[in-house]
């Protein structure tokens, strides 16, 4: 479709999965699951089903696009999909792309459109959807994207729901239900209702060996090779590699937000804020800890990390007599009261409340998994990131104080701390 051929596990899904019954030439599977390996061609497979449902059915179709947040939906749409169309030989068949904020999506000149749609239950109220694409759900806690979907599909007796994704862990429980289900369907044979497609390294196979990469494995030698793979097992932790490139299932508890070889490369004892600096500070809902960091021109160090929180206001009253900068805070969290009495005292606070925290752990989140931040080398910073878990606010994401066991304020005011690099400075060292 857009100039390159499938490769031949695509073409498997494309055939079957987009199969019509030949007595009423509706699609013969009303839901089609796909897990696969990381850097497979999902992206590819998943935007040629949008572009050839909204291009190749006769009437305008809407199409409705989620990732695992809002955030990370506009990502794809917009970084990775619309560069395929419009470098492809179908670019003439779209009309615009949509770039603002809340609004993304594709538009096409017969009047077919591909929407971002947010993740919340009521995401789908009041529209009509003929495909709904639910992508990467192995970070979905539960079915509230489905549940966005399947009702705006209700009056379109032709409407597809995929489900795309590599493997998850023991929290993935929606996934977890849609290959229990899908197993099931493919070993039924029924011929219609669910179609589903797997593949995986079995889990007593040797993922060391590069001839079981091989024989499981249905994009190596097309669009990844043996020494990626390779790499990818040198540089990643064992569960991380058996997710993403065995497609197996792993334990929750051996996860980490960000693998040790990620993690590694921003963090460096060389580096400290410098600029115009902004300071991040958090507590424990409990309020037994709390921490504060600084950040400037794209560093980040954590300055203190106590027990209790009688010392939080005259550290930031010193911070900002020595330094200037604003106290950044989580204005609907435990340090809400901090913020009230530091603004009494004439010190200015940037109190984030919902989105503001949201986009603030996704822009973190981002940054490292780009090598865009730098953080100065601490034992809390690495205790903090080991323990971090992700709780789902709408169509976004925070760090999530009430389940985590782990102490995890030093990284959480990081987070509230951290804008971009505007270049290089004079380094400040503000610990002791």
């Amino acid at each position: 479709m857009f100039g390159q051929p499938f490769m031949p596990w695509q073409n498997l899904v494309a055939n079957v999965g987009l199969e019509l019954d030949p007595v009423t030439m509706l699609p013969a599977y009303r839901e089609v699951v796909v897990t696969v390996m990381r850097q497979s061609g999902k992206s590819t497979l998943v935007f040629s089903f949008e572009v050839e449902r909204c291009l190749m059915w006769g009437k305008p179709q809407r199409v409705a696009y989620t990732a695992q947040t809002g955030w990370d939906a506009r990502r794809k749409l917009i970084d990775d999909h619309a560069p395929i169309l419009t470098s492809s030989p179908l670019e003439k068949a779209h009309r615009r792309v949509l770039r603002g904020a809340g609004s993304e999506g594709i538009l096409f000149r017969n009047g077919s459109r591909i929407d971002v749609m947010a993740n919340s239950a009521s995401a789908g109220h009041g529209r009509i959807l003929d495909l709904g694409v639910i992508d990467e759900t192995f970070d979905d806690i539960d079915d509230r994207r489905e549940q966005a979907i399947i009702p705006a599909m209700a009056t379109r007796a032709d409407a597809q729901l995929h489900v795309v994704s590599t493997a998850g862990t023991s929290k993935s429980l929606y996934l977890r239900r849609k290959v229990e289900a899908g197993r099931y369907a493919a070993e039924a044979d029924r011929g219609s209702g669910t179609a589903y497609f797997e593949w995986s390294i079995p889990d007593d196979a040797d993922i060391d060996d590069p001839e079981t990469w091989w024989t499981y494995m249905p994009a190596l030698g097309w669009t990844i090779g043996e020494p990626v793979v390779a790499h990818a097992r040198q540089s990643m932790s064992e569960s991380e590699f058996r997710r993403g490139f065995a497609n197996q299932w792993t334990e929750a508890e051996h996860d980490r937000i960000f693998p040790e070889s990620i993690w590694e490369k921003v963090v460096s004892g060389a580096v400290a804020p410098d600029g115009q600096l902004r300071f991040g500070l958090d507590v424990l809902p409990d309020q037994s800890a709390g921490a504060i960091t600084s950040c400037g021109n794209g560093v980040v160090e954590l300055v203190d990390h106590r027990p209790g929180t009688s010392w939080l206001i005259e550290r930031a009253k010193d911070l900002h007599e020595h330094w200037g900068g604003v106290i950044v805070l989580d204005g609907g969290g435990p340090a809400a009261y901090i913020g009230a009495e530091l603004e009494r005292q004439g010190i200015p606070v940037e109190p984030l409340k919902g989105a503001g925290v949201a986009e603030a752990c996704s822009r973190i989140y981002n940054a490292i998994a780009d090598g865009e931040v730098r953080f100065r080398a601490h034992d809390d910073f690495d205790t903090a990131v080991d323990g971090l878990e992700k709780r789902p606010v709408g169509d976004r994401f925070v760090w999530s104080r009430s389940t985590s066991t782990t102490d995890i304020t030093p990284f959480m005011a990081a987070t509230l701390a951290y804008t971009p690099s505007d270049g290089p400075g004079d380094p400040i060292l503000l610990v002791g």
